[in-house]
């Protein structure tokens, strides 16, 4: 089990996009920490990878799906339910960024593709979830956003205004849920070194550009987004909803 204990054992758990990156560890720390982990992505090569890595045994299963589609997101849940009985936790971590030309010079085709990888997609899965968590009266939804969200940057204008969205949704769930004792709450990161941002870190010149305005001196570790969301997974915030933790290092107030 991990360092901390957030008191999950048992808690059946859907991680989107969980396969590689920050979806992969917070799968890894939540099984550490005795959970019960559905993941899914939407390359079965990359989840079966994943599950002999994670080697979660029969706590852990992996389900290819695409989330904007309203037939895999059904799938994926009904597959959850009928290996695990119910589903406790939600972390909407699926992302896709796609470097953009200004939004006025944005094809709209590519536009659509951000959208449904990140807005769409959330707003499926957590229906879904909400749905299946109302009639238990008890839930988490975590909701991986990104300070792009809160700052308009070159090349990132899509993802960041569906970023936005998810922040927004958040904030309209949780007043929603609050009833039935099921709490969303998002965290927003800033470059974190992964995969998905390589583009990012990799290059010298361009990370030091992005490390000169972060008062901690670095960008983000997996590690800095997985703990405040498996927080946010536990009892130890069953009066905190609608928040959007900002994981950046103290950008956003430098």
């Amino acid at each position: 089990m991990g360092d901390i204990s957030y008191g999950l054992r048992d808690k059946v758990a859907v991680v989107t996009g969980g396969s590689r990156g920050i979806g992969y560890e917070l799968a890894r720390e939540l099984l550490a920490q005795g959970a019960r982990v559905v993941i899914c992505g939407r390359k079965k090569e990359g989840l079966d990878a994943a599950v002999a890595s994670l080697q979660g045994g029969d706590r852990l299963m992996a389900v290819a799906a695409h989330i904007a589609r309203e037939a895999d997101v059904e799938n994926l849940f009904a597959q959850g339910v009928k290996a695990f009985g119910r589903i406790d936790i939600l972390i909407n971590n699926v992302g896709m960024n796609l470097l953009t030309a200004s939004l006025a010079d944005t094809d709209p085709s590519l536009w659509n593709k951000i959208l449904e990888s990140n807005l769409t997609g959330t707003y499926l899965c957590s229906r879904k979830a909400a749905l299946l968590m109302r009639t238990r009266k008890s839930g988490k939804i975590v909701n991986i956003s990104s300070t792009a969200g809160h700052r308009a940057s070159p090349g990132m204008s899509v993802y960041g205004i569906a970023k936005a969205g998810i922040e927004m949704m958040t904030r309209i769930l949780a007043m929603e849920l609050a009833p039935a004792n099921i709490q969303v709450n998002a965290v927003a990161p800033g470059v974190v070194r992964t995969e998905f941002s390589r583009p990012f870190w990799s290059n010298e010149e361009l990370c030091r550009m992005i490390v000169k305005d972060i008062p901690a001196g670095r960008i983000a570790e997996t590690r800095d987004v997985v703990h405040p969301a498996l927080f946010l997974c536990s009892s130890y915030a069953d009066y905190i909803t609608g928040q959007t933790i900002l994981v950046d290092g103290g950008s956003s107030v430098a």
